[in-house]
């Protein structure tokens, strides 16, 4: 899958590419034909769909149920991030749309839970990480962006992931591994300016070549700070994957945090749909999304669902 779409000073990607490069290497040809399968959306156009947002459908592993659904408007069906052998049906009531996303859920999402995570290694070059084959999920974003305590949040471990009050602290490819049979995979944040410029250059060229050359990487998270406007960083960071044929889920995190309208912010809800519309005329199709919140655990569950069954497709195909 590629999420490409273009503009005169960004090139933004789209779920159908139109205009992607021809991929480089066999291993980056199998990731581009399975994320074609992966992020297929339904060519079925409704201006509005019924369906409404609801808690996730529970999975015999979870042994915490998820918290309270909040009132949330319906998704129009030309939005929503279908998984492929999903069928979508306006009137079957067992359609389930993750909390806080445009994800539906498939019958993929099962083995969601964690139930045991260990830091690995830290590599400086893709050659160096883990090879025993395991699907891998990247989490990467703007230096502060709560990295860190998102992957503390999934795994429910205050310190698994170290955090620091001084942004750029991440400068390697950190491995988690999880439950023995996939992996967690802390990139180097972008955009922290006060880091030497030598520093950055070295952790933009390797972070690239990880994504560009590892066969294992099932999709990027790519982390948005939902507590503020859209940087265009964030907007470049993704119109790189994109180009690359790399599959990639926008993770919104802060969702949390409230601006006071009395001093001209916005809440998290306002610049996430801010956001939407900022690349709705970029994109072809919407990129799958999710709020979160590192620090009541919003969007935890459905970001483990959503890996889940991202997951045990890769797996099957």
């Amino acid at each position: 899958m590629a999420v490409m779409a273009h503009f005169n000073k960004l090139h933004f990607s789209t779920f159908l590419l139109t205009r992607a490069q021809p991929p480089p290497s066999l291993s980056r040809h199998f990731n581009a034909t399975l994320c074609s399968k992966l992020y297929r959306l339904p060519t079925l156009i409704r201006p509005q769909s019924v369906l409404s947002t609801a808690e996730p459908i529970p999975v015999s592993q979870f042994v915490e149920p998820p918290p309270p659904a909040e009132t949330q408007a319906p998704i129009p069906l030309d939005k929503l991030f279908i998984p492929p052998e999903t069928e979508v049906s306006l009137d079957d009531p067992t359609t389930r749309v993750l909390k806080g996303s445009n994800i539906v859920l498939s019958k993929y999402a099962r083995d969601a839970q964690v139930v045991q995570a260990e830091f690995v290694k830290s590599s400086v070059k893709t050659e160096d990480c883990p090879s025993d084959g395991s699907p891998e999920f990247a989490l990467v974003g703007r230096s502060n962006v709560g990295k860190s305590s998102l992957l503390n949040s999934l795994v429910k471990r205050k310190k698994l992931a170290l955090t620091s009050k001084k942004p750029g602290k991440t400068q390697c490819i950190n491995h988690f591994r999880i439950n023995e049979s996939w992996f967690l995979v802390d990139l180097p944040g972008y955009g922290y300016a006060a880091a030497p410029q030598e520093c950055r250059t070295d952790w933009a060229k390797f972070t690239k070549d990880y994504f560009l050359n590892r066969s294992t990487l099932v999709s990027v998270f790519l982390l948005i700070d939902a507590s503020i406007p859209a940087k265009k960083i964030d907007l470049e960071y993704a119109s790189w994957l994109g180009q690359n044929q790399i599959p990639m889920t926008l993770v919104f995190t802060k969702c949390d945090k409230r601006k006071k309208k009395k001093n001209g912010g916005k809440h998290p809800e306002e610049n996430v749909n801010d956001f939407q519309e900022l690349i709705r005329g970029y994109f072809q199709t919407t990129p799958p999304w999710i709020m979160t919140s590192s620090v009541t655990n919003q969007g935890r569950d459905e970001i483990l669902l959503h890996m889940a069954q991202l997951r045990n497709y890769w797996l099957k195909h």
